[in-house]
């Protein structure tokens, strides 16, 4: 496994992952993403990220059932696995610990 470190995409996108559970595919996790933060990203981004999350051993695929609106396709669909819900709350925990400290006169 990859070092764990993710950038800012890499972590929102393992987030909108965590959000679909069930339903993580490409085209959800770009949905996912444009609704929360109101910014647009490509596929294409989505889908580097989540090969380099999958290398990192933050999520796993699995294929879904195939559908006739994608031609009789499977999905890839992802979910987050353990290491990755721990890095989740790693980076949650520094952050907020971040904001904490935070002095009153930074804000003046």
């Amino acid at each position: 496994m990859k070092g764990t470190y993710l950038g800012e995409f890499e972590e929102v996108v393992l987030l909108a992952v965590a959000i679909r559970t069930g339903d993580a595919y490409g085209a959800t996790v770009v949905d996912e993403i444009e609704q929360q933060m109101g910014r647009a990203v490509s596929l294409g981004s989505v889908h580097t990220a989540l090969h380099r999350l999958q290398e990192k051993g933050l999520v796993k695929s699995e294929f879904g059932g195939a559908t006739g609106e994608r031609g009789g396709r499977s999905k890839r669909l992802y979910i987050v696995t353990s290491p990755g819900r721990r890095a989740l709350e790693d980076i949650r925990q520094i952050r907020n610990q971040m904001w904490e400290t935070i002095p009153e006169i930074a804000w003046s």
